[in-house]
């Protein structure tokens, strides 16, 4: 099983520094991208905060058209299954949340929804965890989870 975070996400939906190696990974996995539905509402969440960024500052952010563009290319890849969400016993990814968090924060300020994938990764016994976000490769790697793109 192969799970990404947000980070990987946008990579795939959005042309980003890490794109190419996004895409790359996705063709040489061969597999769907496994998230759950935190996973999913949290990156359109992302997507649609950009437009709004965008709306108060021309500089930053994502034009709509970009935005709804990456939004229906997500929900294409779920319609096809390139991308499957997924149930979660959410009351035992609680539990591991919580592991993670004594684990982990204090030392590396680990963020709420970043231990929560990679939970929802580990009680899925996932062999596969992408992402681009430093911390939560370091947290994933530690918990013993394969971590790509390689570096």
């Amino acid at each position: 099983m192969h799970c990404a975070d947000t980070s990987f996400l946008c990579s795939l939906y959005r042309q980003q520094s890490h794109s190419e190696r996004a895409i790359a990974t996705l063709e040489a996995i061969g597999g769907p991208i496994v998230i759950s539905p935190l996973l999913a509402y949290e990156f359109r969440q992302a997507v649609r905060f950009q437009v709004f960024l965008r709306s108060r500052d021309a500089k930053k952010g994502y034009l709509e058209t970009e935005a709804l563009a990456m939004l229906a290319q997500f929900e294409n890849d779920l319609e096809s299954g390139v991308v499957i969400e997924a149930g979660a016993d959410w009351t035992e990814v609680a539990v591991e949340v919580e592991r993670l968090s004594e684990r982990h924060t204090m030392r590396r300020g680990a963020r709420s929804f970043d231990l929560l994938h990679i939970a929802t990764a580990l009680k899925w016994e996932a062999t596969v965890f992408l992402s681009f976000d430093d911390l939560q490769r370091e947290i994933a790697e530690a918990e013993g989870l394969n971590v790509l793109p390689m570096r």
